[in-house]
């Protein structure tokens, strides 16, 4: 339908087969994910694809949109990535989809590092260790502290640098 153009000038994604509208954006969310493309894509040089506000194929019923997806270097112009090794969020308004629907969803879908840039409290939440299609650990870092990527331990971001 999208593609059809039915859905002209609107931001939407499919979420568990429902077309749900996104957030509006505001300049701390826009920053934020400048400043995550603009480390991450030197950080991971020749290592991964990093893909900004574009769709990621979860589900046969759900393709997201995350702000942010570092995924296998790989040629997406057939089809859109299915796996991920992070997916980051940058949430203000959107807190609640993006720590509950979006965070099952992405753990159903194998991504085994999920983070939300949490702007409005000023934090980034790093979801791991998925059970039973959920993230059983969640933990808060805030200015001042530094998130390692999990699957390539020698990227370091510091938050500060991105809130």
């Amino acid at each position: 339908m999208v593609e059809l153009g039915l859905f002209e000038n609107e931001r939407v994604e499919l979420l568990y087969g429902v077309i749900v509208r996104m957030s509006p954006k505001g300049a701390p969310h826009d920053s934020a994910i400048d400043r995550l493309n603009e480390r991450l894509v030197t950080a991971l040089a020749g290592q991964a694809t990093v893909r900004i506000q574009n769709s990621f194929a979860a589900s046969d019923g759900s393709e997201p949109e995350p702000d942010v997806a570092v995924v296998p270097r790989a040629d997406y112009r057939e089809e859109h990535p299915s796996r991920a090794f992070l997916i980051i969020e940058v949430a203000d308004s959107s807190l609640e989809t993006d720590g509950g629907t979006k965070a099952r969803l992405y753990a159903e879908s194998g991504v085994e590092e999920y983070w939300i840039v949490n702007v409005r409290d000023g934090l980034v939440e790093v979801y791991s260790e998925i059970v039973r299609g959920s993230y059983a650990r969640v933990l808060p870092y805030r200015a001042g502290s530094s998130v390692r990527l999990a699957q390539f331990p020698n990227v370091e971001i510091a938050v500060g640098d991105v809130l």
